[in-house]
């Protein structure tokens, strides 16, 4: 019978290329606006990537900046602000617009995460199907709806950092959250909807069978995205992770094993990998961004 053709079978495709690892790549990146969001823009542009839709529902002015931090640092990178509502016609508009344009889809980010409420009493029943919007169905619209474009092949286009795609291949990269894996981070709605996203991930091993798509989950711990406990909305309805001041600097040092919050750069490199070619025999992971924590002892004390 014969066997799949391999991303590295092809003449065009390789992680080693002097002009990036992800050069002419079409992505998809929702949450674009947000700040896990941007940093993964910025890292696609970094290596290459041709061209970057970074969606979001929360206004085009918010793409401002990453637009044109990019264009700045990586002038043959296009960034396209794109209105997107996590909506299934939204999802197949995206799609038909992106083939129509490019003619290829190589990687599609899902970081368009929400908190949700801290407890269960201030949890409404339109607070956890928001939550689930966010967090688990925007994996799914990539799991579905994703893997029929990433099949398409296409000549050299005439656009900057234009490559052939000559073999069927994808990336979808599901940012998530230690919360896919155990309670207590934050709310019950955060928790249930980010086990869910990594739901979509294990589904997706057996549903992507024979295309030649990747799927992968990213699971960040305590992220500095910028948002500080006393300045956010408690109702966790306009954040993407807890903030990084929930814990102090005693605390991050007794139950993280690098002792300190991450930076959303650190989040957006482990995308970067997981849309390359260097991690071409990984699908289905779970990858734990969290500086160790979670498999630390918060009881022990160090010698």
């Amino acid at each position: 019978m014969k066997g799949v053709t391999h991303q590295s079978e092809s003449e065009h495709f390789s992680p080693y290329r002097a002009d990036g690892k992800l050069y002419g790549f079409v992505c998809i990146v929702t949450g674009g606006a947000q700040a896990i969001g941007k940093s993964i823009v910025l890292e696609l542009a970094a290596h290459g990537a041709a061209v970057i839709y970074a969606c979001s529902d929360i206004g085009l002015e918010n793409y401002k900046e990453v637009v044109d931090e990019v264009h700045a640092q990586f002038p043959n990178t296009k960034v396209i602000g794109y209105p997107y509502g996590l909506k299934e016609e939204d999802t197949l508009t995206l799609i038909d617009d992106v083939l129509n344009a490019w003619g290829r889809l190589d990687v599609w980010v899902t970081s368009s995460g929400l908190l949700g409420p801290p407890s269960i009493t201030s949890t409404t029943p339109a607070d956890l199907y928001k939550t689930f919007e966010a967090n688990s169905m925007a994996p799914f619209f990539a799991l579905k709806y994703g893997p029929p474009a990433m099949a398409k092949t296409t000549a050299k286009g005439n656009y900057l950092n234009a490559a052939p795609k000559d073999v069927a291949y994808g990336s979808i990269i599901v940012v998530s959250s230690v919360a896919s894996t155990y309670g207590g981070c934050w709310g019950p709605a955060f928790t249930m909807s980010s086990h869910a996203a990594l739901g979509v991930v294990r589904a997706g091993v057996a549903v992507l069978k024979g295309t030649n798509v990747r799927i992968n989950a990213i699971s960040p711990g305590q992220i500095d995205v910028g948002v500080s406990l006393q300045g956010m909305d408690m109702r966790g309805l306009n954040s993407q992770l807890p903030p990084a001041d929930l814990q102090s600097d005693k605390v991050r040092q007794q139950t993280i094993g690098l002792e300190r919050a991450g930076n959303t750069k650190e989040v957006a490199r482990v995308a970067g990998f997981l849309a390359s070619g260097f991690s071409s025999y990984i699908t289905g992971a779970n990858l734990v961004v969290d500086g160790g924590a979670s498999v630390m002892n918060p009881l022990a004390v160090p010698i």
